[in-house]
């Protein structure tokens, strides 16, 4: 072996790890498959019967909203072998998304909450939270409906409202506040598509949010109830529903 293959081998060696590890971690990070949500579902379900009732979830506090309101406790799945290896798109297993229950009372379906969107809303909520404290009232910006205004980004510093990626589209999903300075995602661009593209049973006064998780994987976390007004979505109410 000659002194430039000699030194041309750990290079080779570095490009080939780089080439495979992305390919490992984009398994684990891409978007969950029906072949998951049915694993997990069919573990939620076993355990359900083998529990009287009981669902493998953790517990959160009453007022938690309710798409982020019971998330799955694997470990309780794994206690009693209804699970293998986690969902390779699992936080637990180093994934984006965190796998909850929804319709938890009627028919327990697995869901997931896209947790970027979680650090996104954090983050934001973490700025507003310090202009509230340094200024005794949130950063509101103009009146959209009842209960609802704009992030005035302006008195936080920023250049431009902040937006939030969707995870039903390609959109790009503004954020707004309540009276108490509680940051929410505003999903109403995606409902539309939803209402216009699918068949829904859906009328005025009803929660139209499942509308999104009837079609999707995806639950619409951080947000508040809408309903459908003139075949468009509209806020249905003042204060975040749970």
């Amino acid at each position: 072996m000659n002194r430039l293959q000699f030194l041309l081998l750990p290079l080779l060696a570095v490009l080939l790890t780089g080439c495979l590890y992305p390919n490992e971690r984009l398994q684990k990070n891409q978007v969950p498959n029906q072949q998951q949500l049915e694993m997990v579902q069919n573990a939620v379900d076993t355990y359900q019967e083998q529990k009287n009732g009981l669902l493998p979830i953790k517990t959160k506090e009453q007022s938690t909203p309710i798409f982020q309101k019971y998330p799955i406790e694997f470990s309780k799945l794994k206690e009693l072998n209804l699970l293998g290896e986690l969902p390779g798109t699992s936080f637990e297993n180093g994934g984006h998304y965190q796998y909850v229950i929804i319709h938890p009372e009627t028919d327990p379906t697995v869901k997931v909450l896209d947790l970027r969107t979680t650090e996104a809303v954090r983050s934001l909520q973490v700025k507003v939270k310090f202009y509230t404290e340094n200024n005794s009232y949130p950063p509101l910006g103009d009146f959209i409906a009842p209960g609802v205004y704009e992030l005035d980004h302006k008195k936080l510093g920023m250049d431009e409202q902040p937006m939030v990626d969707s995870p039903y589209s390609e959109h790009k999903l503004p954020v707004y506040l309540d009276e108490q300075g509680r940051v929410y995602i505003d999903y109403r661009k995606d409902l539309y598509t939803y209402l216009r593209e699918n068949d829904h049973p859906y009328e005025a006064g009803e929660d139209i949010r499942y509308l999104l998780t009837d079609y999707t994987p995806f639950v619409p976390a951080y947000s508040t109830s809408y309903t459908v007004e003139n075949g468009e979505p509209v806020f249905a109410e003042k204060k975040p529903s749970t």
